[in-house]
């Protein structure tokens, strides 16, 4: 998420897909769109249609959803973790009035962050929301489903800090816990350079058409 984001909501498409430990996945054109009493609630930013998004963001999903059931197979006693951001990543924050709590779960999101926790994977969000609604934030993610281990905030000195130093620093913070970074999923470049993270899932923010 960036600055503009926090200030939307405080929440292109890649046509490469690599795979491989180390690889980013992203997800190239669109599908079909999903019958109109399906999102005809949602307003949708300018430019940026619901029912596609959705569908692009189940594409990648379901290439990361593989590989965290192989990554995860026989590891037994290894500290796992998955690193979501939050905005348009697991919450549908630019789709919905900022008054309309709890943000609803990106579902597909949902899904792989509640397998990996079945798997035994511990997981953890790294938003650049201020920390001031960390509180509410929390309470989001619970309420719509998600497992939380972990959330990571930006407080002083991090609330100016340039997002993407702020995230890699702090899945640096998580990896000095023990914890073996096997994904990091966001739909922003700035959520997932960096490094620490064996691989990254590149969600759709349409060149920053959502935050």
């Amino acid at each position: 998420m960036t600055g503009h984001g926090v200030a939307r909501r405080m929440g292109a498409v890649s046509v490469v897909v690599a795979l491989g430990i180390g690889g980013t996945v992203g997800v190239a054109g669109s599908a079909a769109a999903a019958p109109a009493q399906a999102v005809a609630s949602v307003s949708a930013p300018a430019g940026v249609d619901y029912a596609t998004w959705q569908s692009d963001v189940r594409t990648v999903i379901d290439q990361a959803l593989p590989y965290v059931e192989q990554r995860t197979a026989g590891a037994d006693g290894k500290k796992l973790a998955v690193v979501f951001d939050i905005d348009n990543t697991v919450l549908e924050t630019d789709f919905h009035p900022w008054y309309e709590l709890p943000t609803p779960a990106v579902e597909a999101s949902l899904g792989l962050a509640r397998y990996a926790h079945s798997r035994g994977v511990a997981v953890f969000f790294v938003t650049a929301r201020p920390g001031i609604i960390a509180g509410e934030t929390k309470w989001n993610l619970k309420s719509v489903g998600y497992p939380v281990d972990g959330l990571y905030v930006r407080d002083l000195p991090d609330l100016f800090a340039e997002v993407s130093a702020y995230k890699t620093g702090k899945r640096a913070q998580i990896e000095s816990l023990g914890y073996t970074i096997i994904a990091n999923v966001g739909n922003n470049t700035t959520d997932l350079v960096g490094g620490h993270a064996e691989r990254t899932f590149k969600l759709p923010d349409y060149d920053g058409k959502l935050s």
